[in-house]
């Protein structure tokens, strides 16, 4: 059985320590935090000095990419609190390296990747994988294992400078044989080409599973938009998937609109969520939501390949479904018994940005 909350484990006594890379201590040394003479709080510390919140966060030049943690193993990462400051839009980017890879295992816009693309409108959710509390506060809990080296770096696309709080929990200890490597992928549709599908994943070859899916949709047209079906085609799938969805409100366990009263209903559970952005009426005119669906319990494995995609569905008249051409962003979340070989590339800043 899968222990998704950890509780069964947590009394067992292991041959493993627990270390913390933030800005008060940059490599996770032992007993080497809280040691900074300079950093963004010693004008606050000046009458109390080293060990009073001198570097509480770091300053990310604009254009940049800044590295969070550089890490030998082996080891896992546990949780990732981080809280950014003056963050314009979508444009920073975390990217995640596994053992020496030249190729980022993760690759995803930073709010996205915490289920919270409409920044700086970060919304307070609850789930196991991911909770993002007021104000801003980003949390994961995704496991993380690597054998020989991990290293995370933030980009910062904008042209000013934004302020990064953070902090990075992991330990050190032997890396079980059949741990796969943590993924995360990022895809974006705008708007989606009429009677296509948007592709949440692809090109994935080896052995795994999928884990979870996050979605940021902005809807172009009147009436419910979430007819579509999400196909998983594995293992040699080609025209006709193995997994087939019923609708995209069913996907991510909800039901008839996910509505209550002639209303959206935002809703965070541990495995699954909804949070719709309602427009002001007058610059904000589009109808946006956050959808979320963790495989915690039920993960999708497969042994020689994976593709994921999802339809965008609507209504029109005579009770016909209409292919809709909607604003679709998407995040794949699964493991791989390799760090990653390829991906696909990014979106350029523009191409990312929520307009």
């Amino acid at each position: 059985m899968t222990d998704v909350f950890g509780m069964s484990s947590i009394a067992s006594v292991r041959d493993r320590v627990t270390r913390s890379i933030s800005p008060e201590n940059f490599d996770g040394a032992k007993g080497k935090g809280g040691m900074a003479v300079h950093g963004t709080g010693e004008g606050c510390a000046r009458e109390l000095g080293v060990g009073w919140k001198v570097s509480p966060s770091v300053r990310i030049a604009p254009r940049s990419v800044y590295t969070m943690a550089e890490i030998e193993g082996p080891g896992q990462i546990n949780h990732i609190w981080l809280t950014p400051a003056g963050i314009p839009g979508r444009y920073a980017v975390l990217r995640f390296y596994w053992d020496g890879c030249a190729v980022p295992s993760v690759e995803v816009p930073l709010g996205d990747f915490f289920a919270n693309a409409y920044v700086p409108r970060f919304t307070q959710m609850s789930s196991l994988a991911v909770c993002v509390n007021p104000r801003q506060g980003l949390n994961c809990y995704w496991p993380m294992p690597f054998r020989t080296s991990c290293r995370i770096t933030v980009e910062n696309l904008a042209d000013e400078d934004f302020i990064l709080y953070y902090q990075i929990d992991y330990d050190l200890g032997a890396t079980p044989e059949n741990a796969g490597y943590f993924h995360a992928r990022f895809r974006r549709s705008n708007p989606l080409p009429y009677k296509e599908v948007h592709t949440i994943l692809d090109g994935v070859e080896g052995r795994g599973q999928y884990v979870g899916t996050y979605m940021f949709w902005g809807v172009n047209n009147n009436n419910w938009w979430g007819e579509g079906e999400i196909k998983f085609y594995m293992d040699g799938d080609r025209d006709y998937p193995t997994i087939c969805g019923t609708g995209t409100e069913d996907y991510f366990c909800g039901a008839y609109n996910f509505d209550n009263e002639h209303a959206y209903e935002k809703f965070t559970t541990p495995y699954s969520g909804m949070i719709p952005y309602r427009p002001d009426g007058l610059y904000d005119s589009n109808q946006r939501f956050s959808l979320y669906r963790w495989h915690l319990t039920d993960p999708i494995r497969f042994s020689e390949d994976l593709r994921v995609t999802i339809q965008a569905l609507g209504w029109r008249s005579g009770g016909r479904y209409l292919p809709l051409q909607d604003d679709i962003s998407s995040v794949a979340y699964f493991y791989l018994d390799h760090p990653a070989e390829n991906l696909p590339p990014l979106p350029s800043r523009d191409e990312l940005e929520i307009i």
